[in-house]
C-alpha cells in the first residue's frame, strides 16, 4: 500500500506530524529575531540533552560533520590520537584523524564486542604523549554499547582529550557529558532528536577549548570560535539550514516535555524486550550480553538457509517495514533493527509480528506467535 511505508532503522527515524509540518513552512529569516529567538531555544535545549553546561554548537552537516568538527579543531600535524574501535563508525574517527596528519593507534574489538577498560588502560600507560582518544558510545554498526563513563574516567586520569561519538545514544542511553568527564561530545538530528537528517551538534569542554586555541589550521566551516562568538549572539556563523532548526525546536520541546530519563527508561524497555523475543523466535543476537547492547539498536543473526537480503525484501515488499542491513564486513551476515526515537510499543509490536510472518513465508520453522508473545509480556512487566 503506497505511502506506508515505517522505518525501524537506527536513521533517519520516524519523525512527529509536529516536526515534520515545521519543515513544510515557508522559511524564517535567518537573521531576524523571530529565528534567534527560536534559536536561543534551541541552544538551551541541546545542552539539556547533552546534559552540560557547556555551548552546544550546531551545524548544517550529518552527523560526520560534527565528527570532523570535533578533529579538525583540534589537531596539528603529528599528534598521537588513540582510536577505540567497535565498529564501521569508531572506523570512521581513525579515518578523519588520518586526513589532519594524525599519527594514530588503534584498539579495535571485534564485532559485537567492546572496549575492556583494561585495555584502554594499559594502552594508556604504555603511551605517556597519546593526545586524544576517540570513541563511540552506541556501536550503530553492530548494536554494542560501550561503558562510557568507566572509558572517560580512565582518558581523563591519563590526561587525554575524550571525544565520543554520541550520534545514535543522545535521547536514547543515560549520557551525561559534564559528569562523566567527557571533553567532546557529537551528535546528529536524524536519530534520538526525531527529526530529518541535515543537522548535527557538538560540546566541547573548557579544556578542549584551551587544546583548539593552539590548533594551527583549525577548520574555517566548522571553526569552534567563531561558532562560540555566534552563539553569544544567538545565531550561526553561516546560513542554517532554518527549517530543519525550526523542526528540532518542536521535537527538543516534546523531549523536556517527556524527560531524558524516562526516554532513557522507554529505550531501554523497547530495547530489552526486542532482544527477549528475538531470543524466542529462536534467533541469535550479535551482542550476546544485555549489558553492552545499545538501547537504539539491535543487530539480528538470520536463520540457516534464509539470507539477509531476503528477509528485508520481504519486510519491505509485504509489510511496508524497512530494517537495517549490516555494514561493511557485516553486510548481508545481520540484520538490524531500530527502536530509536519516535518508536512506541505499538510499532515494535508491528514489527517483531511482521518479522515472524516473513520469517514463516522464507520457510523458517518456529513456535508461531512466540516472539510476539514475549514481547507484550516483556513489555507489560
Amino acid at each position: 500500500m503506497k505511502d506506508k511505508t515505517f522505518l525501524m532503522i537506527p536513521g533517519p527515524t520516524p519523525v512527529p506530524e509536529s516536526a515534520l509540518m515545521e519543515m513544510a513552512k515557508h522559511p524564517m529569516a535567518h537573521r531576524s529575531k523571530e529565528f534567534s529567538n527560536i534559536l536561543k531555544e534551541v541552544f538551551e535545549n541541546l545542552k539539556y540533552v547533552f546534559q552540560t553546561k557547556n555551548d552546544v554548537f550546531l551545524f548544517t552537516a550529518s552527523g560526520t560533520g560534527a565528527m570532523c568538527a570535533a578533529l579538525e579543531n583540534l589537531i596539528n600535524e603529528g599528534d598521537k590520537v588513540l582510536c577505540l574501535s567497535i565498529g564501521n563508525f569508531g572506523a570512521r574517527w581513525e579515518k578523519i584523524a588520518k586526513s589532519r596528519g594524525a599519527e594514530v593507534i588503534k584498539i579495535e574489538a571485534k564485532a559485537g564486542d567492546i572496549i575492556k577498560p583494561e585495555i584502554l588502560e594499559k594502552e594508556l600507560n604504555k603511551n605517556k604523549d597519546i593526545k586524544i582518544v576517540t570513541l563511540t558510545h552506541s556501536e550503530t554498526s553492530t548494536g554494542a554499547a560501550n561503558d562510557i563513563k568507566t572509558l572517560c574516567s580512565i582518558i581523563k586520569n591519563h590526561g587525554a582529550l575524550s571525544i565520543v561519538d554520541g550520534i545514535t545514544s543522545l535521547c536514547a542511553m543515560e549520557f551525561k557529558t559534564d559528569e562523566w568527564n567527557i571533553d567532546v561530545a557529537v551528535s546528529g538530528s536524524q536519530k534520538g532528536f526525531m527529526i530529518a537528517p541535515g543537522l548535527s551538534f557538538l560540546t566541547a569542554s573548557e579544556k578542549a577549548f584551551k587544546m583548539h586555541e593552539n590548533c594551527k589550521y583549525p577548520s574555517f566551516y566548522f571553526n569552534w570560535t567563531e561558532h562560540k562568538k555566534s552563539l553569544s549572539k544567538d545565531t550561526t556563523p553561516f546560513t542554517p539550514a532554518v527549517n530543519l532548526i525550526c523542526s528540532l525546536h518542536t521535537s527538543l520541546k516534546m523531549i523536556r516535555g517527556e524527560g531524558i530519563e524516562n526516554i532513557n527508561k522507554r529505550h531501554k524497555k523497547l530495547t530489552l524486550a526486542l532482544r527477549s523475543a528475538i531470543r524466542e523466535i529462536g534467533l541469535k543476537l550479535l551482542v550476546e550480553d544485555d549489558k553492552n547492547a545499545s538501547h537504539s539498536i539491535t543487530s539480528i543473526l538470520p536463520p540457516e538457509n534464509i539470507t539477509v537480503p531476503d528477509i528485508r525484501k520481504t519486510l519491505k515488499d509485504d509489510y511496508d517495514i524497512i530494517v537495517a542491513n549490516g555494514q561493511g564486513n557485516l553486510e548481508n551476515k545481520i540484520f538490524r533493527i531500530g527502536t530509536l526515537g519516535f518508536v512506541s510499543e505499538r510499532d515494535l509490536i508491528m514489527a517483531v509480528g511482521s518479522l515472524e510472518a516473513s520469517l514463516i513465508k522464507l520457510g523458517y520453522k518456529f513456535n508461531v506467535g512466540s516472539g510476539v508473545k514475549k514481547l507484550i509480556e516483556e513489555l507489560n512487566k
